[in-house]
């Protein structure tokens, strides 16, 4: 039976690859790359790069390009919509370039676990019929990456924890004393009352551009949104994410 191995790579430093991860990288016989098109082909340069510096083994690489989610239209659907298309494109790839029991990694950004969906892609080829066995190496996430950069713990002593999506965030703050924010790609954080708040954000965590900001909300709120629509600009994409914190 055919294994499928997620490897979280980190955020976007090969130092960041654990140890765990470069073993299970030289233990398997395929490694697929997506391509996200133009704007986004650094990610797929850092994933040659990991295996680069790290592949020893018998793996090859295949690259293909990733289906496109549709904007248009209800989100939940067209993300679902998507899954089906990534998890169709995956199965067709690895039946016609694994054998029946091969080992095929696919490298994750971050950990598979936290925003993530190709775990549920695979759960998607699971329910197609598609046999496999599955196996997840864990990552350094972005919002480990955050805290580290910026020195500060996630959690207030004794308080809560909330993790969401700027999707969310403007329909509502949270009630936790500390909310991480990923997903964002409008700057929620302008549409929640500010007054008490601190952010603490970054952008481009462990990459050569990385940017950090942080203070009180409603004096660097503006300063983030500028400088984020200018690294966008500069860089054709943009990953980021921020805590905010009460007090």
């Amino acid at each position: 039976m055919r294994e499928i191995v997620l490897i979280g790579i980190g955020t976007g430093n090969p130092d960041h690859v654990t140890i765990e991860a470069i073993r299970a990288l030289n233990a398997v016989d395929l490694v697929l790359i997506p391509r996200k098109g133009p704007a986004k082909a650094d990610l797929a340069e850092l994933r040659r790069e990991i295996c680069g510096r790290y592949l020893e083994g018998r793996a090859r690489l295949v690259e293909f390009d990733l289906p496109v989610r549709d904007a248009e239209g209800e989100y939940r659907s067209g993300v679902a919509d998507w899954h089906r298309a990534i998890a169709a494109t995956y199965r067709a790839l690895i039946e016609a370039e694994a054998g029946p029991d091969a080992a095929v990694a696919l490298l994750v950004w971050g950990d598979p676990s936290l925003y993530d969906s190709t775990l549920r892609v695979l759960d998607l080829m699971a329910l197609g019929g598609f046999a496999f066995r599955r196996r997840v190496v864990p990552g350094i996430t972005s919002l480990q990456l955050l805290c580290a950069r910026h020195g500060i713990a996630l959690n207030a002593v004794g308080e809560a924890v909330e993790i969401t999506t700027g999707r969310n965030l403007r329909l509502a703050m949270p009630a936790a004393a500390s909310v991480a924010v990923m997903l964002d790609g409008g700057c929620a954080f302008r549409a929640v009352e500010a007054e008490g708040l601190w952010i603490y954000w970054g952008a481009y965590l462990g990459m050569p551009n990385e940017i950090l900001i942080a203070g009180p909300l409603a004096e660097v709120a503006g300063r983030i949104a500028a400088a984020r629509a200018e690294a966008r600009a500069v860089n054709g994409w943009i990953m980021d994410i921020y805590l905010l914190r009460r007090g």
